[in-house]
């Protein structure tokens, strides 16, 4: 009778991820896969060129560099990949812009949830509760954690900047963070004249 117990749970174990496997199938995945193409064309349509103007103009202000900017981020390059836009920043701006991307991967899968698909759970945890008491409250529920999120994360921006200039300059290393301050603004100038320089010979032929 064990041994018979233990296969039987042995089988329904696998039945049971079978069943939880074609739920997937037919629920969550293909809401995935179309927000993942939709989003691969969007890029591809809007142009890289354009993806990143847009990226280095919200990094300009607090408002948009803690908002706009990791909202774009998330949504686009997806969890892990969207730390990456920290590039366009200079060294005493990337830990708040990281702080800030970071604490959106949640709130941004209550209507993008390919953004971090692997972390889905925690939004579906969060909403199973609301959605038991009251069923037609989905959309509103997204939304107030959607826009929560965003509030949350300008804070936590703010917060980390602030916190990031305090602790360079009780350890003496503003001179060091100026010098990468310098080298970012000739790095970002390079950059542009580079740029200028490509399309001189295309705007000249039109």
């Amino acid at each position: 009778m064990a041994f018979t117990w233990g296969a039987e749970q042995f089988i329904g174990l696998f039945n049971a991820s079978g069943a939880a496997f074609m739920g997937l199938v037919t629920g969550i995945l293909p809401t995935l896969i179309v927000l993942l193409t939709l989003m691969y064309a969007v890029t591809t349509w809007i142009g890289e060129a354009r993806m990143t103007r847009a990226v280095q103009w919200s990094a300009r202000w607090a408002i948009t560099r803690y908002t706009v900017m990791p909202v774009i981020a998330v949504i686009v390059l997806t969890n892990p990949m969207c730390y990456s836009f920290g590039m366009y920043l200079p060294e005493r701006q990337k830990p708040a812009f990281y702080d800030s991307a970071v604490s959106f991967v949640h709130p941004v899968t209550a209507f993008f949830p390919h953004a971090n698909a692997g972390e889905i759970f925690v939004w579906t945890g969060v909403a199973a509760g609301v959605l038991k008491v009251s069923p037609g409250s989905y959309a509103q529920l997204a939304l107030l954690y959607f826009v929560t999120g965003i509030v949350v994360i300008f804070i936590r921006g703010v917060v980390t900047e602030r916190i990031t200039k305090m602790l360079i300059q009780r350890e003496g290393l503003t001179e060091v963070f100026d010098n990468y301050d310098r080298a970012f603004a000739a790095a970002s100038a390079a950059s542009r004249s580079s740029k200028k320089t490509t399309l001189a010979p295309i705007d000249g032929m039109a």
